[in-house]
């Protein structure tokens, strides 16, 4: 105790103010304390603004897959469709040459 004494007595001369004993010890911890909060409030706004932007990232990034699944849908439909006339075209073509071939031997 007798040291803890000595210590503010030391602290308060050197700094050279001779008022309260215990302004100087009250001050640092309320410094480091405000630093501290300082410092943990900027790591939370940068946390959050993170956050922000992976879930705008994301949510970005699934409207794009949906997207690309909605092509790759009407795409499929499309490709589909294109076969089934092809299909149909090819089918006209063999009937009218089996017709034409049948009558030629007719």
């Amino acid at each position: 105790m007798l040291l803890w004494v000595f210590f503010l007595m030391a602290l308060t001369l050197s700094s050279g103010c001779h008022g309260s004993l215990l302004t100087p010890t009250l001050r640092m911890p309320r410094y480091a304390d405000a630093i501290f909060t300082n410092s943990y409030r900027k790591v939370l706004g940068q946390l959050s603004a993170r956050k922000l932007l992976q879930d705008i990232v994301s949510r970005q990034q699934r409207e794009r897959n949906q997207e690309q699944g909605t092509k790759v849908r009407v795409g499929r439909q499309a490709d589909r469709v294109w076969e089934g006339r092809k299909q149909m075209a090819l089918d006209s073509i063999l009937a009218a040459l089996l017709q034409k071939h049948g009558n030629s031997h007719g």
